[in-house]
């Protein structure tokens, strides 16, 4: 039986559980921090989503560098 209830990946980060398994294992491949990726870039870029801001490419940048000053 599949299970219907909200998926809370989605609800926090707009990516499927699926979808962040992926990126959890790209991280893993690459020496990434996921808890790192999922809290400064993923959750970031999930709220400018949710505020339904214009996403280009230097407020992208502006999540990344933001997330790279905290290292």
């Amino acid at each position: 039986m599949i299970n219907k209830g909200l998926d809370t990946t989605f609800i926090h980060f707009g990516i499927r559980k699926d979808d962040m398994e992926i990126i959890k294992n790209l991280c893993d491949e690459q020496g990434l921090g996921f808890e790192w990726l999922e809290e400064n870039i993923l959750k970031e870029f999930h709220n400018l989503k949710i505020n339904n801001e214009d996403i280009d490419s230097k407020k992208i940048e502006k999540i990344i560098e933001k997330a790279l000053n905290k290292i």
